[in-house]
């Protein structure tokens, strides 16, 4: 999923082509940018490099949406989730394949997602990307099982069965930008928790290495913090009920208290949050395939 940057898309192209296993399909889902998107994609003149250009920005979340939905309808077994700006090591995508295969033949269960090991440019851990845990994370873990069990992850390198689309539809589009990750993997893994394997690795090419805390808004990035508040706030209603609202809006005032978020930015975050008290947005399910598991 990409908008308006090229020039690290282009180094995405080159990574995911380069991987120990190809993916036999790579969609580019272009958020109708304006810059030179479609001639960079165009450039690679790849028989398996796929671009769909949106006739509108519907965020990350209505891009995600988007491309899963057209490779599910394919026919694809697995879907290999990431940004624009998020470059995958050679053997990243063959780490996340094995890891599922193998923690399915050895332990019997199935995992809903695999995900890498996010690391900012410079190697160290991307605060923003940290996958949550579940609570008895390392039970399966050794020497020769590096996986761990997780709950929920970033869009940024995660490996998703088709029959956990099958099961549990595509990612809500209407949240337009931020928590689509965290609602969809949280989803999905009511099946059965993902795994976190360490060993597959993806540089996340940001400005800045922060995670995602209330004390940051400011003027500039006010308007994403505005959504991540109304749909966490519409996922906890669905998924919580009102102590997980409660609990949600106490932690973001304390975030922003913290810090001395100025009360004109508060405001608008509170709002936010009353807003996704209501906010009820629809889940789009897929057609089931006859036959397959």
């Amino acid at each position: 999923m990409t908008f308006n940057r090229s020039e690290k898309l282009s180094k995405v192209i080159d990574a995911v082509m380069a991987q120990t296993v190809r993916p036999d399909a790579i969609y580019v889902i272009d958020n109708a940018s304006t810059d030179d998107t479609g001639d960079v994609v165009a450039a690679k003149a790849d028989d398996t490099l796929r671009y769909v250009r949106l006739p509108e920005n519907v965020g990350g979340a209505g891009g995600f949406h988007a491309g899963m939905k057209q490779a599910y309808e394919l026919g694809v077994d697995f879907l290999w989730i990431m940004d624009d700006d998020a470059y995958p090591e050679p053997d990243a995508l063959k780490i996340l394949l094995n890891g599922i295969s193998d923690f399915e033949e050895r332990f019997r269960w199935r995992p809903s997602f695999a995900c890498s090991q996010v690391k900012w440019i410079d190697g160290t851990l991307c605060e923003m990307n940290t996958p949550g845990p579940v609570w008895d994370w390392p039970r399966f873990y050794s020497a020769e099982t590096p996986y761990f069990l997780v709950r929920s992850c970033s869009f940024v390198s995660v490996l998703i069965p088709r029959w956990a689309v099958e099961k549990h539809g595509l990612p809500i589009k209407d949240y337009f930008i931020w928590y689509d990750d965290a609602e969809y993997t949280q989803r999905i893994a009511k099946s059965y928790p993902g795994i976190f394997c360490p060993n597959s690795i993806i540089i996340h090419d940001t400005p800045e290495n922060k995670g995602v805390n209330y004390g940051l808004v400011n003027e500039q990035n006010l308007w994403k913090f505005r959504y991540g508040a109304r749909n966490e706030t519409s996922f906890r209603r669905r998924e919580q009920g009102w102590p997980g609202v409660l609990a949600f809006a106490y932690q973001v005032h304390r975030q922003m208290r913290g810090n001395n978020v100025a009360w004109t930015l508060r405001r608008r975050i509170y709002r936010a949050i009353a807003e996704g008290i209501a906010f009820r947005p629809g889940i789009e399910m897929v057609s089931k395939t006859p036959g397959r598991a």
